[in-house]
């Protein structure tokens, strides 16, 4: 297997993951009514441009009951 065809097997399930997470937390976030912090262009600027960090931590921290 080649350098790049190695760098493609790894690269390619963690973006996968990754977008998965941007997913999951936006498509929750427009499903809730109340979030903490009360702004829901605040989290999704976080989701967004945060990384993995900022869907982790929306799903974590963010969600109200």
């Amino acid at each position: 297997m080649s350098d790049f065809g190695a760098l493609l097997a790894v690269l390619i399930p963690i973006a996968a993951i990754q977008v998965g997470l941007v997913v999951w937390a936006l498509v929750d976030l427009i499903r809730r009514d109340r979030v903490k912090g009360g702004s829901k262009i605040i989290w999704v600027l976080v989701i967004l441009f945060f990384e993995f960090l900022g869907p982790i931590v929306y799903l974590a921290w963010g969600r109200e009951d």
